[in-house]
């Protein structure tokens, strides 16, 4: 079975047994500090098999933030990816809560976006372009850090960034990533989050001639919202069904990280031999 999906369950059976209930922002949680993870991308790409993980969606969606460098939600609808329709500015410049019925003036400026958030963040403050240019010319700099946690821009980000942090050190021909995250939605945001910047990791690794190293990932938050319990049951049941993991393909021809194909397809990107258990529905919430 894959490495990910022992670490995986482990964490949920912790939280249901140790969590604290609160009553959250958007429903009742069971809560834990945190949690750190470590993951060798070059035994294992991390990527749940006892239940199924939506990949291409993960990866369009990292592919939003990175390589598109939008905030527009109808980028990711042309590729059939709605992961964030919920958090859509309308086009009154209102955000509206659909599930709890709260609503903020953005400004019709911010209208079809998801406001100063995430990939509005990267193409602002040339994040991207930067972190590349130092793993590739400065492999010694210890200051490549990713941050999307700008104070400036929280007033008018619908979301502000889980994942907000990230930094990126290159050590003996390998690229390391160190990734934190403040809110952690274990049903449904971390499997996606660890395949997002497992991918990325080794994404960039590929472009800049060095190999895949390992991936911390440091968590803040950790819970499961109470809706969310059933399902998680129901997955820990599965866990003397897990798969072996599968193996990451990215196209050699691709030199360049904004070369990757960012279509519905996603040609330069797949997954080679994924096998899971079926999907488990977890509701999002907003």
């Amino acid at each position: 079975m894959s490495q990910f999906d022992n670490m995986y369950l482990d964490l949920c059976d912790k939280i249901l047994s140790q969590g604290i209930k609160t009553e959250a922002r958007n429903g009742i949680t069971y809560r834990i500090p945190g949690n750190v993870w470590d993951f060798d991308l070059s035994k294992e790409f991390p990527i749940l098999t006892t239940k199924s993980v939506a990949f291409k969606s993960a990866i369009l969606e990292i592919l939003w933030f990175y390589q598109a460098q939008s905030n527009r939600v109808q980028w990711l609808r042309d590729r059939g990816v709605h992961i964030w329709d919920k958090w859509e500015v309308s086009e009154d410049g209102i955000y509206r809560n659909p599930d709890t019925g709260s609503e903020k003036f953005f400004g019709k400026e911010w209208a079809g976006t998801i406001g100063s958030a995430y990939g509005y963040i990267v193409k602002k403050y040339n994040l991207m372009n930067e972190c590349i240019r130092k793993i590739k010319e400065e492999p010694e700099n210890r200051r490549n850090i990713i941050s999307l946690w700008q104070d400036c821009e929280i007033p008018t980000a619908v979301l502000p960034s889980c994942v907000w942090n990230s930094t990126w050190m290159v050590l003996d021909g390998k690229l390391y990533s160190f990734v934190e995250q403040r809110s952690c939605d274990t049903a449904v945001g971390v499997p996606f989050n660890i395949v997002q910047y497992a991918a990325l990791t080794c994404m960039l690794a590929h472009v800049t001639g060095l190999k895949p190293g390992v991936m911390h990932y440091e968590m803040v938050d950790v819970h499961i919202y109470e809706k969310h319990i059933d399902g998680i049951k129901e997955q820990l049941s599965r866990r003397n069904d897990a798969l072996p993991a599968p193996k990451l393909w990215l196209n050699p021809d691709v030199k360049d990280f904004y070369e990757f194909d960012n279509s519905r397809e996603l040609k330069d990107i797949k997954l080679i031999d994924y096998q899971h258990l079926d999907r488990i529905k977890f509701d999002v919430i907003a």
